[in-house]
């Protein structure tokens, strides 16, 4: 059995990385004054900014990044896992990736994930957005190990849009993954639709506890997001949430005995069954490059 307290981060992240690392450092100061043996920081934490120009002046190798220099800091000082959810550094062929860092109490990075779907919509009110345009998307699910309480918690990972592709926290589960993760930068409008629907369907799909920090309010850039940081247990029950946008601190503790005590009365993972399906058509065509979930 391992019990640990998670914490959830929510911020409103500007256009410059150096205040929002002062930011980070004040809110997981205070997660671990609260107790947190591991604290999430949201989508996008080092920078959120729509003028391209300003955006690219502040892209970073990961390796020379202040923010994830700043997290690492942060971690080895508190002797905490910090997941950073998210933040831009530089990528292949002058695109960014939007990757998460998971950083072990010694400092070191444990794992990365890039964001694999992109955000390419267009919403009502003519809000439009396209993150294949500064962004290369991740291929690869993936899963990590952390040692907490008296044992170890297997983590699965995704990125705010990521939510929407149940394929994806299905392999995870499948891995291992005790633990969903899915730190966002959601907007108003589709928080407020689909927010709380499609996380705790997550968890309760896959039997995992599901922990999002979120960006929250009116940004610098004008864009604004829904807040409502959240951790929710496998069976669906909401364990803690920051009931709005502004900037804060949630703690909750995790007993991942949990996880294998819902599984014992729900058993789907187990009870899963191949079957034919028809080829996806019209709008449902699969984009290039798509990748099939395995297991």
């Amino acid at each position: 059995m391992t019990v640990f307290k998670a914490a959830l981060v929510q911020m409103r992240s500007g256009v410059d990385p150096a205040r929002n690392a002062e930011t980070m450092e004040r809110l997981v100061g205070e997660a671990v004054a609260k107790g947190a043996h591991y604290v999430q920081t949201p989508e996008m934490t080092g920078i959120l900014c729509r003028d391209k120009t300003v955006f690219r002046a502040h892209l970073k190798p990961a390796e020379a990044d202040p923010v994830v220099a700043a997290a690492r800091a942060l971690a080895r000082r508190h002797a905490i896992t910090l997941h950073l959810g998210s933040t831009a550094v530089e990528a292949p062929g002058g695109m960014a990736a939007n990757r998460a860092f998971l950083i072990g109490p010694d400092g070191e990075t444990i794992t990365t994930y890039d964001k694999i779907h992109m955000f390419d919509v267009d919403l009502d009110k003519g809000e439009s957005w396209r993150e294949s345009a500064t962004y290369q998307p991740g291929t690869e699910a993936n899963v990590a190990d952390i040692a907490v309480g008296e044992g170890t918690a297997r983590l699965g990972f995704a990125v705010c849009y990521d939510m929407r592709f149940p394929e994806l926290f299905r392999a995870e589960a499948l891995a291992g993954a005790g633990i969903l993760t899915a730190p966002a930068a959601f907007t108003r409008q589709t928080g407020e639709a689909h927010w709380h629907i499609l996380l705790r369907a997550r968890a309760i799909e896959n039997n995992c506890f599901m922990l999002a920090a979120a960006q929250g309010g009116l940004h610098e850039d004008g864009r604004e997001t829904f807040g409502h940081s959240i951790a929710i247990d496998p069976w669906g029950r909401v364990l803690a949430e920051i009931t709005g946008d502004e900037p804060g601190v949630v703690v909750t503790e995790i007993d991942t005995a949990r996880v294998a005590e819902i599984r014992a009365k729900i058993p789907n993972l187990k009870n899963r069954r191949r079957f034919e399906a028809p080829a996806p058509r019209g709008d449902c065509a699969p984009a290039s490059g798509e990748a099939e979930a395995r297991g």
